[in-house]
């Protein structure tokens, strides 16, 4: 467990789990204790452990997207936890299962923790409902966004156009703005957008169809894990 984010009023809190090196949230808000999960996945006892050493009540759960390597960890959480589910509605209708009354929200929506507020922020590409949440500085990216990466478009769902004008959007985030990605593929956990823009060789391309050919065809090829910064003028 590793603490990524502390303030007087809420922190962070990171385990890396399973075999994809995932990557899951738990954020409290101080004054309350109420606490969310994000992409509760693989070791749930460790995530629940956790939160009963902390004594955090995990009041909700907050989805990035609904692919396995981030929700099988959903019944045990619930099982243990009364715990409100929070996904896109677009999410939801990909993803295709009857949810015992979810929250549906859409990008520009706030979930309140207590008297943490979290930002909702629609970002497709991944898959038609992807989101990251906004938590002050804070940004949990999920698959959208990785270190130095972002997350594949030839899956169910994927789109290297909608992931080419998403990750514009979030370059035009303010360059302080940490990342907390969804995976530990690369040489740190986290990042600013700041320095993705600058060494994120997804962040380079000027037009959409050299993009969707680097992420489509040349990336895999190129690349290998724990992912670098890349200067831009290799791309």
């Amino acid at each position: 467990m590793t603490s990524v984010a502390t303030t007087a009023h809420y922190f962070i809190d990171a385990l890396e789990l399973g075999p994809m090196e995932n990557f899951i949230y738990l954020i409290c808000d101080r004054e309350t204790g109420r606490t969310a999960v994000v992409d509760p996945a693989w070791d749930a006892p460790a995530i629940l452990q956790r939160a009963n050493e902390e004594g955090l009540a995990i009041s909700d759960i907050l989805l990035t997207h609904s692919h396995h390597d981030h929700i099988n960890g959903i019944e045990a959480i619930l099982a243990q936890h009364d715990a409100q589910l929070h996904l896109l509605k677009p999410e939801a209708e990909f993803w295709g299962q009857q949810l015992a009354t979810p929250s549906l929200h859409h990008g520009g929506d706030v979930i309140s923790l207590g008297k943490t507020e979290i930002k909702v922020l629609h970002t497709p590409g991944h898959t038609p409902g992807s989101a990251c949440y906004q938590i002050h500085d804070q940004l949990i990216t999920g698959d959208t966004m990785f270190v130095w990466g972002c997350g594949r478009c030839d899956l169910a769902g994927g789109d290297p156009e909608i992931m080419y004008d998403t990750l514009q959007k979030l370059g035009k985030m303010p360059t302080a703005t940490v990342i907390l990605p969804g995976h530990n593929y690369a040489d740190r956990s986290s990042s600013s957008i700041g320095e993705q823009v600058e060494g994120n060789p997804f962040m380079h391309f000027d037009n959409k169809e050299d993009f969707v050919e680097y992420r489509m065809h040349l990336h895999d090829q190129i690349r290998e894990e724990p992912y670098h910064a890349e200067p831009r003028a290799k791309h």
